[in-house]
This record gives C-alpha cells, sequence and structure tokens, in this order.
C-alpha cells in the first residue's frame, strides 16, 4: 500500500492505492494521523479511490484512525470508496459509522 498526503482548503486529503491490508502499513497510517493532529490539522479525508482490495486489517486500520482523529477533535471521512470498498462498508455497518462521499471535493466541502 502506499500513502500520499496533500492539502485542499483546510483539509488534509490522504490517499491510499493498492492493498490495504493492516501490518506495517497501519502504523504508517497512525503515525501520520497522529503527527497531522500535533500540527493542528484535524480536517481528514481519506481518499479511496485506488484501493483495489482491503481486509479485516484495513477495515481495522480505518476505524483504529478514525477513533484517533475523533478522541482528538477532528473528523474523519472517506471519499471515493470503489463499489467493491462500499459494498464491504455495507456488510460490516461501517457505512453508518463512517461519513462519505463520492469525491473528494465533496467530503471536502463538508467541512464547512
Amino acid at each position: 500500500m502506499k500513502i500520499k498526503t496533500s492539502e485542499k482548503y483546510g483539509a488534509v486529503v490522504i490517499e491510499l492505492k493498492g492493498n490495504v491490508m493492516g501490518g506495517p502499513d497501519a502504523q504508517e497510517f497512525s503515525s501520520l494521523l497522529h503527527k497531522q493532529l500535533e500540527d493542528g490539522k484535524k480536517n481528514i479525508v481519506v481518499n479511496l479511490a485506488d484501493v483495489k482490495f482491503m481486509n479485516s486489517s484495513g477495515l481495522g486500520m480505518l476505524i483504529s484512525g478514525f477513533t484517533t482523529i475523533k478522541n482528538g477533535g477532528g473528523s474523519f471521512k472517506l471519499a471515493n470508496a470503489t463499489d467493491k470498498i462500499n459494498s464491504l462498508l455495507v456488510i460490516t455497518k461501517l457505512i453508518t459509522i463512517f461519513d462519505h462521499y463520492t469525491s473528494v471535493d465533496e467530503a471536502v466541502e463538508s467541512f464547512k
């Protein structure tokens, strides 16, 4: 999995690419989120457009990230989930936990 970070209108956009399967990637993701909070950046959008596959550890990584940001007083939103990832969120009922949007722009707009 590759992680790319950018900023858009006061929100941090984290782009995940490839297979999201936890492990060492989960630690990298967690460290990245803690650093954002330390830097005072609390609006986080995770772009899932290029995620090919996600297992239960990958879902755990997202849940952990959501909890970290929420406990830090921020907002954690998902954008561009593919049909495959979206159905995974529906099956696990996580769709009711995460704010999710069809585009990064929509997610960023929602912070206003």
